[in-house]
């Protein structure tokens, strides 16, 4: 079987390109494109020397590692050394399901046409194996993501929250909701659940005791020096939940929302209230609720 350098090259590339792109994918980071293709031919740079070299160095495990390190570096821009190495396990786990999937369909398809050099594997129609093991992984990493996602423990269901309104401040623990996807529908803007209760420190109580009339076009309880100042301000959220179909949220923008974590604490500034005029717990474990999402 005829091997051509050229197209093993276009074949590493394309497969690598793949791979990151899935990475980014799992990892919800939005990854230059221009980033991805310069790692993608750093690692097909280094497939053709370790299959043209006679050389044991290139088969290296350590050597393939800092490789690893140097292609994720250059296409996903870890801020830190704790997330550089995650990303590049999650990328071990993306190629090995990739692989998988690769060498499954060379050994049913046409096992006989497959070449191995200093621990490269080559087939001859790799290329269209390619795209369907491309195919087959991404199914596989979405249902096993979303099965992990489902699985958290409960010691990851919930977390301490800082929400600054009117530059005064207040704490409580919330509840990660996996299934809260809730969004003000004209920006997109992510929405955390929190009960009024605890935002009479930060907003005035004519407001937040008269949610429903608010809700109802009814502002005859609001002072008029209030009502110039909020109105403009406040949102209105569609929600099917919290025990409700078709239900109405007043809400709020932060202006910024801390969420504290073990590893590190996440600051983030585009966050909406939404102001929920009841107890979400009869013991009041937690005070608020909030979409997994907004813990990447």
């Amino acid at each position: 079987m005829t091997i051509y350098i050229d197209i093993v090259f276009i074949e590493n590339s394309l497969m690598n390109y793949i791979i990151l792109f899935a990475t980014g994918i799992i990892l919800k980071i939005e990854a230059k494109h221009i980033r991805l293709i310069l790692a993608s031919l750093v690692g097909a740079i280094y497939t053709i020397i370790a299959y043209v070299s006679a050389l044991k160095i290139y088969s290296n495990i350590f050597l393939k590692f800092i490789l690893s390190l140097m292609i994720i570096y250059i296409a996903l821009n870890p801020k830190s050394i704790k997330k550089l190495f995650k990303y590049t396990l999650i990328f071990y786990l993306t190629s090995f399901v990739f692989g998988g999937a690769a060498f499954a369909l060379i050994y049913i398809v046409k096992p006989q046409e497959i070449l191995k050099n200093n621990g490269l594997v080559l087939n001859s129609n790799s290329l269209k194996v390619i795209f369907i093991s491309a195919i087959i992984a991404f199914v596989i990493i979405i249902i096993g993501f979303k099965i992990v996602k489902n699985k958290i423990s409960s010691k990851d269901m919930f977390c301490d929250i800082k929400i600054k309104i009117n530059q005064k401040e207040i704490e409580t623990k919330a509840m990660i909701d996996t299934g809260n996807f809730l969004k003000e529908p004209i920006t997109n803007t992510p929405v955390i659940v929190v009960e009024h209760t605890l935002l009479y420190e930060c907003m005035p109580k004519e407001i937040l005791n008269h949610i429903e009339s608010i809700l109802g076009g009814d502002f005859s309880e609001i002072p008029e020096n209030i009502k110039e100042e909020y109105m403009s301000r406040l949102k209105v959220i569609p929600f099917s939940s919290l025990g409700k179909q078709n239900g109405m949220l007043l809400g709020i923008k932060a202006e910024e929302v801390m969420i504290k974590k073990e590893e590190e604490n996440k600051i983030k500034e585009n966050i909406i209230i939404g102001i929920y005029d009841k107890s979400l717990t009869k013991r009041g474990e937690y005070r608020a609720l909030l979409g997994i999402e907004l813990m990447e």
